[in-house]
Formats: C-alpha cells, structure tokens, sequence
C-alpha cells in the first residue's frame, strides 16, 4: 500500500455512540458530504466504508428477475 494513501483518524465519543473523523481530502475525493448515509461492510482486512448499499445490487437482480418473468403484465398494468 502506498504511504500518500495512508491517513490516520481518531475514534471520539458522540452521545451514546462513537465517531471517527475523515480527513477534507478524502471526503472531497469520494464525494462524501455532511449527512450522507453510509454503510460499513465487514471484511477480512477491516472495515470499509462505502456509499454503495450492498443489499441494493440484489436487490435489482431480483427485479430484472420478475421484471422479465412478469413482462406482459407490467406492460398491461401500465396502461
């Protein structure tokens, strides 16, 4: 892993909970802003951040299932 990549946060107390902070140049790199949901996804390595729901991409399998299963239907309820 590249050094450059590399940036160090601390976890802090918030409420009942807790928080870490991600550097400026990280969040304007990933698009992140104040309010965004974001999911944390367990791996061997860590933890990774990411704004990507990973339920979301099954999801869509499921509809592009049904949505072609079901075609003629849809068409029909659309009118």
């Amino acid at each position: 892993m590249d050094q450059s990549s590399v940036k160090k946060t601390t976890i802090r107390a918030i409420g009942n909970s807790a928080g870490a902070t991600i550097p400026k140049i990280l969040l304007e790199k990933y698009n992140f802003h104040e309010g965004d949901t974001v999911f944390l996804l367990e791996t061997e390595n860590g933890i990774l951040l990411s704004p990507y729901d990973p339920e979301f991409e099954s999801s869509m399998e499921f509809y592009n299932e049904a949505s072609k299963k079901y075609r003629n239907a849809l068409k029909e309820l659309a009118k």
